[in-house]
């Protein structure tokens, strides 16, 4: 259950800066945090919030990067849904002039995510097909944006027409509804029957075997969530007959070392795309953080097409 509660002031530790928080991102992990499926890593503060932006208020022993006044966004490993949050210096990019602090505060989680996953595991390509489940999510609408702005092909999959639709103008084509269609077959179709080099899935369970299929020669599956189930009975034949990789990754519990290091490609790589308006956040929503019941709602509605943010200030 989210409640408003009084905590106190959260202090920069050593590498740290304190934000004041203009704007949080919401992710599924807060969800299943607030259910109980996802605890956070140990030490952590028990406050939901992976993902902030808004002004360094303060600068912790060691932190020399950035300085008060200074327009950040942050990964955090918790915190984010509060007025103040601490976030070690090596995490946070500074916000370009054409994005707003609610735009930067939906940067973080999903960006991460998807460049560690998409391109450094994945190692998508230019003129490669990634298939993206869940394309009208926060992941999937930044994975199809970066892909095709790295010379990939995008094919999407997502529950409804409107949706699809969604997929389609950021670049998918085509975007599969499954509901309505076969996925493995709409791939097959789509690559003259070759499938997808890379498949980012989200949903695991009995998608692994069809991934498999709609998998190409020499193709690689990421796995980043398993919202269908965490176990599947699979032939594992395919993944040898087709010479398969099959990986995944979660963020949260990675090192401080891992996260900086993956900050640093996406701020050589992804920052200037996002300065330059070429791929942006796509914003469905937003709710003042007093409403953050109400986000967590609209969220698992699955009506949502790209991110929710909570709003920390006027």
């Amino acid at each position: 259950m989210l409640v408003s509660q009084l905590r106190p002031l959260p202090q920069a530790g050593t590498g740290e800066v304190l934000v004041a928080v203009a704007a949080a991102g919401v992710n599924r992990p807060d969800v299943m945090q607030r259910e109980g499926k996802y605890p956070p890593p140990k030490g952590a503060t028990d406050i939901p919030g992976l993902e902030i932006a808004g002004e360094v208020v303060a600068v912790g022993e060691g932190a020399s990067r950035w300085k008060v006044g200074d327009r950040i966004m942050a990964l955090v490993v918790g915190g984010g849904y509060a007025q103040y949050c601490a976030a070690h210096e090596s995490h946070a990019l500074p916000v370009p002039p054409s994005l707003t602090l609610v735009a930067a505060a939906a940067v973080p989680e999903t960006f991460f995510t998807v460049w560690h996953n998409v391109f450094a595991r994945g190692r998508l390509q230019s003129g490669e097909t990634l298939l993206v489940h869940g394309g009208s999510s926060g992941i999937g609408t930044t994975a199809i944006q970066l892909a095709k702005a790295f010379g990939a092909r995008v094919i999407a999959t997502a529950g409804s027409e409107p949706k699809c639709d969604a997929c389609r103008r950021l670049g998918a084509d085509p975007c599969i509804n499954y509901r309505s269609e076969d996925f493995v077959a709409a791939t097959k179709a789509a690559t003259g029957g070759r499938g997808a080099d890379l498949i980012l899935d989200m949903v695991g369970g009995d998608y692994i075997g069809r991934n498999y299929e709609a998998a190409a020669v020499e193709g690689r599956v990421v796995q980043i969530a398993v919202q269908g189930g965490r176990k599947a009975t699979v032939d594992f034949s395919r993944l040898m007959l087709k010479r398969l990789t099959h990986t995944g990754s979660t963020l949260r519990a990675r090192s401080i070392a891992d996260k900086a290091a993956i900050a640093n490609a996406i701020e050589s790589h992804v920052l200037p795309l996002l300065a330059d308006g070429k791929v942006r956040p796509m914003i469905d929503s937003t709710f003042a953080l007093a409403d953050a019941a109400a986000a967590h709602l609209r969220m698992q509605s699955g009506e949502h097409i790209g991110k929710i943010v909570l709003t920390c200030k006027d």
